[in-house]
């Protein structure tokens, strides 16, 4: 007897050799539905949650920045959040505040809280190499020192140009659950087999910016597991408790289970505005729990990496974040932000989905966060 059966329409390659979930006619249903859209994953949520209260500031809605970037057809969410008090809140119609998104390379803020906590132990010297580490990583990272990762500022041939449909971070996406193998791919290959495929002639960054690498991300948290001992699973649970994460965090993974924390995360909106209050806080959670560590978080804004590339060349890749010298943020491909002001604790979230070929637009993502910076600047 013959048992049929047929390609995952969601994860095969269609057009531009993209899977379907993120080509534009269906990527913003996939940005808000890649939790359940993903081969592999793990949800964390928090025992105790966080308690925010609504104390909206109608001026925030009445900003021309805010305005336009909320009005537009590919918007979906906005939070600003101070201390424990929602300032202002909107959703599209189709997007809600129980609604999770992909957080996309935001997720990769929690590499700062994980690597900074472990500096702080000694367990990891930022002036050490990466093979110190790792000793079957590839030549694509094994001179590297650990700060060169943590600031993208380094060379090797993973390649991550939006506009390239065969560049390595969509071929990444097989290792990662987000699209099925193409001909002649490996079917099971694991993040760290990927990771250690990584090869380079010369590591350094001669372009004069960051040299933007997701691939960064991961091999941050391999080095976090051999030298803590703990599994990336186990100080994602930390980060979700002590942030007091209302709904879950939803975590894409290798096959193995490795979490892909360079990308994978999903959360609602309010979540990601009470990850964000970690930074503010530095640190320190709900309950008296502690996360990272305070004098990294500052050391992130005070010695800051290469600068963005034009026109985002207004702030710097720094620790696995993005600073300006006040605000620590990140963004995310296709048009999410989270910025945190550490002087007046404001954090302001911003989901979208950009619905052109290659879902990357810096103009656009210098409007969104100028204008967070504005409000978390202005209504301290």
């Amino acid at each position: 007897m013959t048992i049929s059966s047929f390609a995952n329409p969601d994860l095969a390659i269609v057009a531009d050799n993209k899977a379907r979930w993120n080509t534009p006619a269906h990527r913003r249903a996939g940005f808000q539905n890649l939790h359940t859209v993903n081969r592999y994953a793990i949800s964390l949520r928090s025992d105790e949650v966080l308690a925010l209260s609504e104390a909206f500031d109608p001026r925030i809605g009445e900003l021309g920045a805010v305005r336009a970037l909320t009005s537009t057809g590919i918007f979906c969410g906005m939070v600003v959040v101070r201390g424990q008090d929602v300032l202002f809140e909107k959703y599209a119609d189709d997007f809600g505040p129980d609604r999770p998104h992909t957080i996309m390379s935001i997720s990769k803020t929690v590499m700062n809280l994980i690597i900074g906590e472990l500096v702080a132990d000694a367990k990891i010297n930022l002036a050490a190499s990466v093979s110190d580490y790792l000793p079957r990583i590839g030549n694509g990272y094994a001179s590297a020192t650990i700060q060169q990762v943590l600031n993208m500022d380094l060379e090797n041939d993973y390649t991550e140009d939006y506009s390239d449909p065969y560049a390595s971070s969509y071929l990444h996406e097989a290792v990662m659950g987000w699209r099925l193998p193409g001909e002649g791919m490996p079917q099971h290959q694991t993040q760290k087999e990927f990771l250690a495929g990584i090869r380079s002639d010369d590591i350094a960054n001669r372009t004069g910016a960051a040299n933007y690498k997701s691939a960064n991300t991961d091999v941050l948290a391999w080095i976090a597991e051999e030298v803590s001992g703990q599994p990336i699973q186990a100080w994602l649970t930390d980060i979700v408790e002590a942030a007091g994460l209302e709904q879950a965090l939803y975590m894409s993974t290798d096959r193995e289970g490795f979490p892909i924390v360079d990308g994978g995360g999903c959360l609602t909106a309010r979540d990601l505005a009470r990850h964000g209050l970690l930074f503010v806080r530095r640190g320190k959670g709900v309950c008296g729990r502690r996360v990272g560590n305070a004098e990294f978080i500052d050391f992130t804004r005070e010695a800051p990496g290469p600068k963005m590339p034009a026109p985002i060349d207004f702030f710097h890749y720094s620790n696995q974040t993005m600073t300006d010298g006040t605000w620590i943020g990140h963004g995310g491909y296709g048009g999410q932000f989270m910025l945190a002001n550490l002087d007046t604790g404001v954090v302001g979230v911003f989901f979208s989905v950009l619905e052109n070929a290659d879902a990357f637009d810096r103009d656009y993502t210098a409007s969104i966060v100028r204008m967070l910076a504005d409000i978390a600047r202005d209504f301290g």
